[in-house]
């Protein structure tokens, strides 16, 4: 899955050098969140003590806003359409090395052509999107922890004012807390994908063979049993799925007002001005999403898990090395 890919000197340039181009578009992108986080104190300033400040500052920040928010706009659309091409070259560097190995291999597993065509179409496609959710929650943490870590001087709860970097650890319990109990919730849910994926890849078999030979394949028994095991299988996925995004909503909701209920009542005492308030809630908003980051994508990493899994078995049963 990564050697076909990663030590391919013919496709080094794009291996290394795409990847080195999407971090440092990260990177830029983070700095442009920090900048933005700092503007949400002198924005909301304004905006709690109006009698003090004059419209031309008020239209100065919302310029200000915007020479940060277009940038932001156009290095995320360039990355992201970067990224896909760089993902589908990974998935044919994929492709076209599976092929030599499947070609030599005398006995097939259960769903070859699935495998080579759609799991590996997949595994690059989700690589994508959770290679760059991760890494931005990195890049993400690294900014934002020291400014979190200074803005928690302004706690106004006596049992853990005195406690430094109160913010960035109730961040961190709160999202350890949040994957621990994510994992006992969702714990069938990658053994439930991958018994789906076998169940699709019975049924499309044989409607392939009946493509060529409609007598022998696809008779109405036979469609009949193979369905009805798929649709067991999708009602035992759709209930495990239904009460995991009951806990993951949930969790996701009360998140927001976190925050408030933390530094709210610093704002009625005088301890924090709005603009602090909004930053705060900005910058706790931004720390514990990154360190939630496998939360949040709970169901693609199950999806991956599962594709993995299909993958391996296919490796070994054509007699490829990983690296």
């Amino acid at each position: 899955m990564f050697r076909s890919f990663f030590l391919d000197k013919k496709l080094a340039l794009w291996a290394y050098g795409g990847l080195a181009f999407i971090l440092l578009s990260l990177v830029f992108q983070t700095q442009i969140n920090v900048a933005i986080n700092n503007w949400y104190k002198d924005f909301y300033d304004i905006m709690q003590n109006v009698q003090k400040h004059t419209l031309d500052e008020f239209w100065s920040q919302i310029f200000r806003f915007l020479y940060l928010a277009m940038p932001y706009v156009i290095i995320h659309t360039i990355t992201t359409f970067f990224t896909s091409h760089w993902s589908l070259k990974w998935r044919e560097a994929m492709t076209f090395s599976y092929l030599n190995q499947w070609k030599k291999c005398e006995k097939d597993i259960e769903g070859s052509s699935q495998r080579m065509q759609e799991d590996i179409y997949n595994f690059a496609k989700i690589m994508q999107n959770l290679g760059l959710n991760v890494v931005k929650a990195f890049m993400t943490l690294v900014a934002f922890i020291p400014i979190l870590w200074g803005l928690s001087d302004k706690m106004p709860l006596p049992y853990l004012r005195n406690i430094p970097g109160n913010l960035v650890w109730l961040a961190l319990i709160i999202s350890i807390g949040g994957l621990i109990i994510s994992w006992f919730v969702g714990i069938k849910l990658p053994g439930l994908e991958y018994n789906n994926q076998k169940a699709e890849a019975a049924f499309r078999k044989e409607l392939v063979y009946a493509e060529d030979d409609k007598n022998n394949y696809a008779n109405y028994s036979v469609m009949l049993n193979l369905f009805t095991g798929l649709k067991v299988n999708y009602h035992r996925l759709f209930l495990h799925y239904g009460y995991f995004n009951i806990w993951l909503i949930s969790f996701s909701q009360f998140m927001v007002i976190v925050p408030y209920l933390i530094m709210g009542s610093g704002l009625f005492i005088g301890i924090v001005t709005l603009g602090i308030l909004v930053q705060v809630s900005n910058a706790f908003s931004q720390v514990r999403t990154s360190f939630s980051v496998f939360i949040n994508n709970w169901t693609t990493i199950t999806e991956l898990r599962s594709i993995h899994k299909r993958l391996r078995e296919f490796e070994e049963n054509i007699g490829y090395k990983e690296l």
